[in-house]
């Protein structure tokens, strides 16, 4: 568990640097025991997902509407089709985000534009039970709270319009009151919803390393200067798509590593990503081989943890 905590701080600590903005990070155990990295979505992307999901729900309810309105053309059709228009309603309003979450694997076109994606959050694969416990509770959560405040009767009890409101809005605020932003829904279901940023998928960055024509080479001394944290970043960085900003990000990030490593030659502007590829690549290697013998190093103002358990 202590090694799990861990994990996570190294995580968030990763993304604050990279990002520059403070995302809740939280790392998830896959069935088959690997930690997998994932960042919950905010309140904010979870409502803007909503209410585009709310807008195409609307559309499609109003487009509904107008095909059954040759039902109103013959006086003894209009309650056969005022009943087949409250069915409709009640119908595409609870299957919209059942059908797309099912069918997308968590997702909704408005999850989809977002980035947002519905998880298991105990790892494992996103069970129908779960979307439909988490969506059936938005009845309550947001058409019922929504139905009550259209129904207020100025006349009526201020007492029990007020408790109503109360409830209401208690069960809708819950995602302001825990860590995780997770509504009612999420936590009867078991589900987190995760933000998914579209990156470019590269090979693995040490893959075939020792194919290459030989290149840049690094002493011991000069791999024990940095840990796991540091080298997560570089990878971070350097499986960022080529452009003006992330170059010079990569320039100054090399002359860093040089000034910390001791290395005095110059790193031509054309091969400082082959430099730091290199880097990678030795220093992945080194933590790795560390490993093996017991000792991990999480950042560089770690001695390295003896994690074998021996003297």
């Amino acid at each position: 568990m202590v090694a799990l905590t861990d994990r996570v701080n190294q995580v968030n600590r990763v993304g604050e640097l990279i990002e520059g903005v403070k995302r809740k990070r939280r790392v998830l155990v896959s069935p088959e025991g690997a930690n997998l990295d994932v960042m919950l979505a905010s309140r904010g992307e979870r409502l803007a997902a909503f209410l585009l999901d709310m807008l195409f729900l609307i559309c499609a309810i109003i487009l509904l509407y107008l095909l059954s309105i040759p039902l109103f053309f013959s006086r003894a059709n209009i309650p056969v089709g005022i009943t087949l228009i409250l069915f409709i309603a009640f119908v595409v309003r609870n299957m919209y985000f059942l059908h797309f979450e099912l069918a997308w694997q968590g997702q909704t076109p408005g999850k989809k534009i977002c980035k947002l994606r519905v998880i298991n959050r105990y790892g494992g694969a996103l069970a129908p039970s779960a979307v439909f416990a988490r969506n059936l509770t938005r009845e309550v959560e947001v058409f019922l709270p929504l139905g009550l405040f259209m129904s207020l009767d100025p006349g009526g009890g201020a007492l029990r319009q007020l408790a109503l409101l109360g409830w209401a809005a208690a069960i809708t605020s819950l995602p302001f009151f825990n860590r995780d932003h997770m509504r009612a829904g999420d936590l009867i279901g078991g589900t987190w919803v995760i933000f998914m940023p579209r990156r470019a998928l590269l090979d693995d960055l040490s893959a075939g390393h020792e194919d290459r024509p030989k290149g840049y080479a690094f002493t011991r001394e000069q791999l024990t200067v940095y840990g796991a944290f540091e080298l997560q970043v570089l990878e971070e960085l350097l499986r960022r798509p080529p452009s003006e900003s992330a170059d010079r990000l990569l320039a100054n990030v090399c002359g860093k590593i040089r000034n910390k490593t001791g290395r005095e030659e110059a790193i031509p502007q054309s091969d400082i990503r082959r430099f730091l590829n290199d880097f990678y690549a030795a220093q992945r290697a080194e933590l790795e081989r560390g490993q093996l013998f017991g000792r991990y190093r999480a950042d560089k103002t770690d001695a390295g943890e003896n994690i074998s358990g021996k003297p």
